[in-house]
Parts: structure tokens; sequence; C-alpha cells
């Protein structure tokens, strides 16, 4: 995600250092599934006032217009993104009108606010110890929030993030596919998202027999692994989510060898899959950032 400079602070003051945000965070089951697999979670966001929509269309407000995404919630499981419909509204008319208007809307890089920030780092703050052996170097603390429509559906892609993804009103219907599975996703549709394309991938009907399905009620939290494709559905009232992420070394690392991957596959070789050859991936991770740096002092 594009970073974008910090927000002019809100007329409210930043949030209080918190605690206890997060509940069902238990050592086991981050050994056993972080990263790998997906797991609940339990929080105490849901009736935090952070998320009322009168604040949510201030803060939207407040964001550059490239970190607000929104369009019409009625559309395919498989949407081609360049014909994605827009919904006619303006992003704050599309929040006031979220329960009739028929749309998905997402604010990015909401912690540019010190309150939404405040309230990022206070729930990964709970996290980290529990991530830390196994994702070490927390870094890149980014969240979103997604405002959508009753029955509005979030078409099926990826995300480069560790993710959990916190339920704070309405219902939804989570479909999470295994990352390592190339009959749902290839090689090359992850080297042409890491090298810049879109995030939405190509849905057929078959795959959903293969789908992890987990119902999000205001409470619940979902753990997505880096890259674990996926789509939504929401249900029969408006909903609102709190998307928490961060990066580590690890994930910049396993990026960057998908980006040379694709470009051996452009000169023709058929390279080494990810993960496959820890050597392999050492080597062309290095070969990649030497090349960056040699560009730098070239430029």
């Amino acid at each position: 995600m594009t970073a974008v400079a910090e927000l002019a602070p809100a007329t409210y003051a930043p949030l209080a250092a918190q605690s206890n945000l997060l509940n069902g965070l238990d050592a086991r089951v981050f050994d056993n599934y972080f990263n790998r697999l997906p797991f609940m979670i339990r929080h105490n966001l849901a009736r935090h006032e952070l998320f009322s929509l009168p604040r949510l269309v201030e803060l939207a407000q407040a964001l550059p217009a490239d970190r607000v995404e929104y369009n019409s919630g009625k559309i395919p499981v498989s949407q081609d993104p360049s014909l994605t419909p827009c919904n006619g509204l303006s992003v704050a008319e599309t929040i006031r009108r979220i329960e009739e208007c028929n749309s998905w809307l997402v604010l990015k890089n909401v912690e540019r606010n010190p309150a939404y920030r405040a309230l990022l780092d206070a729930c990964l703050d709970e996290i980290q110890p529990f991530t830390e052996k196994l994702a070490p170097q927390m870094y890149r603390r980014e969240a979103y929030i997604f405002v959508s429509s009753p029955g509005s559906v979030t078409p099926f892609h990826l995300d480069n993030e560790y993710n959990f993804l916190l339920q704070i009103r309405g219902e939804k219907e989570v479909s999470q596919f295994d990352r390592a599975d190339r009959s749902v996703i290839s090689e090359i549709e992850l080297e042409k998202f890491y090298t810049g394309g879109h995030r939405n991938l190509t849905y057929k009907d078959e795959y959903q027999a293969k789908a992890k399905v987990f119902t999000l009620k205001p409470g619940d939290g979902l753990h997505f692994p880096v890259a674990a494709p996926h789509w939504v559905k929401n249900g029969d009232a408006v909903s609102i989510s709190f998307s928490i992420t961060f990066r580590n070394p690890h994930s910049e690392h396993r990026e960057m060898v998908y980006c040379v991957n694709s470009k051996l596959r452009q000169y023709g070789l058929t390279p080494t899959p990810v993960g496959a050859s820890p050597w392999r991936d050492s080597l062309k991770f290095n070969a990649l950032r030497v090349w960056r740096k040699l560009a730098v002092r070239q430029s």
C-alpha cells in the first residue's frame, strides 16, 4: 500500500493508551496456525465510537482522494477491476446512505489519523508478543476500514500483509483459500500481483469446495495469512470492519523473490517457486537488492 503524508489532527484528541482490546489470543494457536491457516480471535471494539458513521464521514473527507475507494457492491465474485461499476455518489453520501445505496467502500491507511493510529497500535501491541518469534520485527503497521451495504460482495482477491480483520458492525461471510493450493492461485498470478498487478483474481465456481468459510459477527476477528485468496459476502445489514495489518522482513523478502521470478519468466525461464528452495530464494533476494542499490547510485 502506498504511504501518504500525515493527516492534520482531527477535532478530537488522540485516544489514551488502551489495553485488553483483543481476546482469545492463544500462543498455541498462533504457533500452529499463524501465517499458515486462518483462525478466529475475539475483540472488544464493536461499540467503539471511532466506527460510528459520523466519525467515518469525517475521516473519509480528511483522507486524500487516493486513500478512499468505493463502488457498487452488486458485483460478481470474479469482478474485472477495469469494469467495476461506480455508485454515482460522493464518499460522504456513500457512507451516510450505506444502508440503501448498495455500495462497498474502503478507507485506506487510516492510521494517518492520530486517533485511529492509537487504536491500531493498541491492537497490534497485544498481538506482537504472539507473532514476534514467528514473524519477527513487525513494521509498516497499517489499518483499513471497510463499510459495506447489505448483501454487497468483495471480489476474489489477495493482499500482501499479515492481516487480522475485526468485525465491528453487521455480519459477513468470508471464504478463504489455501495460498499454497496452486489449483486456486498459480505462481504466475502471484508474480503478477507482486509486480504491480491488480489484487482481484479470476474465480471459478469449483474453487468454493476448497474454501474455509467463516461467518463474522460483531466482536469476531479473523486472521488472513499473507497472500491467502479470499472473497466476502455481507449479510443483510450494514457491515463495518477494521483491518489491522503489518509487514516484516520476511514478507518483504518474499515479495522481492516473486519480483525476480517474474523477471526470469519474462526471459523464457521457469523459476523455482518461492519457498521451494531457500538458498535459491536467498540468492534471488540478494541479487535484486544489489541491483537496486546500483541503480540508485547510477541515477
